[in-house]
């Protein structure tokens, strides 16, 4: 198969060709169609988010179709899905069904964080494009439990934002419990999709994006957000939450300080510049400032089915494979809106 793949920090992905794996005992051997491009594939790259052993093939956004399934796991010492997170399962995938592919690869399942519903925790947890190979290949394999039905409404290169981009966005909107006006500080793959469930949810999304970026305002206004401006200005009115997606610690206090009394600014970002000192007033009157960490499979199973119900409509850049640096560094200098999308 080919493949882009990380061999070292600071060095481009290397074009390679290599044998195609197979699934081993309770995976999914996948043939990908499309896997879009995130942000934390750049922290990857430039060495912000360690990857311990490479090389390693990024990507973890992937939608494609099941071409063979691993054997059945053996019961004894078998991975048990923890109690709550496995109440609904998906039917087991057989070849032809489409699926996708998430940030959370794999979980231990026995932990405390894992038994008490939050495996998005676990200390032994796998993910995709870091420890597991991903999606800038022409097949991946992928532990079964971890899989996800794709809506039909979705072709694959608009169903692979949904996996992190759409995932983690809706994780750091239920982290905003009801707030009625929400801010969105850095409008890429995550806000545009956010935007739109939050029109659907009778919510206000208020769009900030670098000082003089209008293609991106004009953007997010389309996307239904009530205003767009500069992350420096305020907005309106004060905010009930906000939602940092942008990797720069420099929004924590402009966006505390655009923050109504008891409202919520949530990090949603594996990797952040360091946060500057602010004056405690900023966080004073019973503000939250708290971390998004990965996603569950309860994320999934909740927001795939909502997605077409929105609609959610998202808006790609398709690469070739042999052009994923070009992708990379087309998110990297803000060439886009939207996601790209790595097309093998």
């Amino acid at each position: 198969m080919r493949a882009m793949l990380f061999e070292r920090v600071g060095d481009p992905l290397r074009a390679v060709e290599r044998d195609s794996p197979s699934p081993g005992p309770g995976e999914l051997l996948i043939r990908v169609h499309a896997c879009a491009v995130c942000r934390t594939d750049l922290h990857l790259l430039d060495g912000e988010v360690e990857i311990d052993e490479p090389p390693r093939i990024l990507g973890h956004q992937i939608v494609g179709t099941v071409e063979a399934v691993g054997a059945p796991v053996e019961a004894p010492g078998a991975q048990v899905d923890a109690p709550g997170e496995n109440a609904s399962p998906a039917p087991a995938a057989i070849p032809g069904d489409r699926v996708g592919v998430p940030w959370l690869g794999w979980t231990d399942g026995t932990c405390a964080w894992c038994r008490s519903g939050r495996e998005n925790l676990c200390p032994r947890a796998r993910f995709t494009g870091r420890d597991i190979d991903g999606g800038y290949a022409e097949y991946t394999v992928a532990d079964a439990r971890f899989c996800f039905p794709i809506p039909h409404a979705y072709p694959d290169e608009q169903a692979a934002p949904l996996m992190c981009a759409g995932l983690i966005g809706y994780r750091a909107l239920r982290l905003c419990g009801d707030a009625r006006r929400i801010g969105l500080y850095g409008f890429g793959a995550s806000a545009h999709i956010l935007a739109q469930v939050c029109a659907a949810q009778g919510r206000e999304a208020y769009a900030f994006t670098r000082a003089g970026d209008e293609r991106t305002q004009a953007f997010a206004r389309e996307l239904g957000a009530v205003w767009a401006g500069a992350s420096e200005e305020r907005p309106p009115h004060e905010l009930d939450a906000a939602i940092i997606f942008a990797p720069v610690g420099a929004l924590v206090p402009l966006a505390l300080a655009a923050l109504a009394p008891a409202g919520t600014v949530v990090c949603g970002g594996i990797h952040m510049s360091d946060i500057p000192s602010f004056p405690y007033e900023l966080l004073w009157q019973e503000r939250v400032l708290r971390s998004v960490a990965n996603l569950t499979r309860t994320d999934a199973r909740e927001f795939l089915p909502l997605a077409p119900q929105v609609p959610v409509r998202t808006r790609v850049s398709a690469y070739p494979l042999e052009r994923a640096n070009e992708a990379l560094d087309d998110l990297r200098q803000v060439r886009f809106t939207g996601s790209a999308v790595i097309v093998p």
